[in-house]
């Protein structure tokens, strides 16, 4: 990762993309290299882009004219798998937010979150993490009703980890995690690197949506 880390922003409504572009202009270390309103434009452009051209991270609305946000993400990894994708959306629907993890997004926020809570994403996905708005999660926790039939998975996590996988799913990071359970960071990332390679998941955000398909939450 550069020290700089190049973003773009598809967004149908300008006002917003106005928003996030002040937010951006001064912020140290992103800087923002492109403004999309729709999709489609947006994958026209990057798939004619040189590679020192395109964005390593996409502030993806989902609600957009013609293909919405979720349809488009494949796409755009297709032109770079390693491009970076947090949705930036109004809709905390339980659909939407599993399908966005399901098709490759790497964090997902409302656009109720605070300007810093979304520089501190784009950081934090840049770094190797997921994101996943508070409020989400707790929507996903509230919301899930239904429970597929007991994992075979289930059986092969530890009682430490179905716990950092609960925390994982309230919202917590991993530091917050540590000082909660009263253990140490380097546990806790042990656990959490176990949680994934179990469930086959690549983020926290997978891990989630997995363990309640799943029945494990």
């Amino acid at each position: 990762m550069q020290d700089t880390i190049k973003v773009s922003v598809i967004e149908d409504n300008p006002h917003y993309r106005e928003v996030i572009s002040l937010a951006l202009e001064d912020e140290k270390g992103i800087n923002l290299i492109s403004q999309f309103g729709t999709a489609e434009v947006a994958l026209r452009t990057l798939q004619n882009a040189k590679p020192n051209d395109l964005p390593e991270l996409i502030l993806l609305d989902l609600h957009l004219p013609s293909m919405n946000g979720i349809d488009s993400i494949p796409f755009f990894k297709q032109i770079s798998p390693e491009i970076k994708i947090i949705i930036l959306t109004q809709s905390d629907s339980e659909a939407d937010v599993l399908n966005a993890i399901s098709e490759g997004a790497d964090g997902y926020l409302l656009k109720s979150a605070a300007l810093d809570q979304i520089t501190h994403s784009i950081r934090k996905v840049m770094k190797g993490g997921a994101t996943l708005d508070p409020s989400v999660a707790k929507f996903i926790l509230n919301t899930l009703k239904h429970k597929l039939p007991k994992s075979e998975v289930e059986a092969t996590l530890t009682s430490r980890e179905l716990e950092v996988l609960e925390l994982i799913s309230s919202g917590l990071v991993k530091k917050e995690i540590a000082a909660k359970l009263n253990i140490g960071y380097t546990t806790v990332d042990s656990h959490v690197g176990n949680i994934y390679k179990k469930l086959d998941v690549r983020n926290a955000p997978e891990a989630i949506s997995k363990a309640f398909k799943q029945g494990i939450l």
